[in-house]
């Protein structure tokens, strides 16, 4: 069932809104592109995403995703099951969103695709005739179209900097801190662990440049997302050091954002090599 989520005061529908239509698991820069028409026609503005079924992991969760949002300056998001809507006709499809929101304007991409076996395009929607539509050329960048699935070649590729050119601001994820075995604290560089939700698009293992904002202050670091061979121990988990910080974070929820991959995890032979290699790496991330 279609659920919509307020991101901001701006709950006066009466007079319409406009809508960016799309698959929406986060913001890259031709989708800020869209939003940036959207805004412009002075309407609240609404943005659909897709949840759950279409057979691989979104680059933002949920909760990410309504970050992201609300920080571009949408109004509302609403989420529709996959389940629900891939056997609607695209004049369907059109009619349930006009009927949930009075749409005024729709904004979408060149390529936007809907309706079952994605037999609707932007000239559906014109034919369709019963709100305006705005249709915005795609994006390209280093030769390529802007696309999340651009975007998913890249995370798992670790080119984290082409990454964040895409979506127009770092990668990140969001978690709650969680007690581990408190080696980090014991080699001098304590980690704040936080889980890779299961629901997020899997990034290449290794060892990458963060930062982190606690309580308005932002750290730079380090995270290690993989296992930990040194230690004899397989569990994948993710760990930011945070240099500078000296504090409790366990159960406070974390933002980390990826700046850059460094380097592959590997087993050192001995405590000692570990701590050299991790006292270079902070080295390098202080000098940027």
């Amino acid at each position: 069932m279609l659920k919509t989520v307020w991101l901001t005061e701006n709950q006066d529908l009466c007079n319409g809104c406009a809508m960016l239509l799309g698959g929406f698991d986060g913001l890259h820069v031709g989708h800020r592109l869209l939003l940036s028409h959207a805004k412009n026609s002075g309407l609240p503005v609404g943005i659909m995403t897709i949840v759950g079924g279409k057979g691989e992991s979104n680059i933002f969760t949920f909760r990410e995703r309504e970050e992201i949002f609300k920080s571009g300056g949408v109004d509302f998001v609403f989420e529709l099951p996959f389940e629900e809507i891939k056997d609607l006709s695209p004049e369907a499809f059109l009619v349930l969103l006009q009927d949930s929101f009075s749409p005024k304007l729709f904004v979408c991409g060149e390529d936007f695709r809907f309706g079952a076996k994605a037999q609707g395009d932007t000239k559906t929607i014109k034919r369709w005739g019963q709100v305006r539509v705005e249709i915005v050329p795609l994006v390209e960048i280093y030769g390529e179209k802007v696309s999340s699935r651009t975007v998913k070649g890249l995370l798992e590729n670790g080119e984290m900097e082409k990454v964040n050119a895409l979506l127009g601001e770092p990668f990140f994820l969001i978690g709650t801190v969680i007690k581990d075995r408190g080696v980090g604290r014991t080699l001098g560089f304590p980690t704040a662990n936080v889980l890779y939700p299961k629901d997020k698009f899997p990034i290449r293992k290794g060892v990458y440049e963060t930062r982190v904002a606690v309580d308005g202050k932002m750290y730079k670091g380090i995270t290690n997302y993989g296992a930990r061979p040194t230690f004899e121990n397989e569990e994948v988990r993710l760990e930011t050091y945070l240099d500078g910080f000296d504090g409790d974070l366990y159960n406070r929820e974390l933002k980390v954002e990826f700046i850059r991959y460094m380097r592959a995890v590997r087993r050192f032979e001995n405590v000692e090599d570990l701590q050299a290699q991790l006292t270079k790496d902070i080295r390098q991330v202080r000098d940027q």
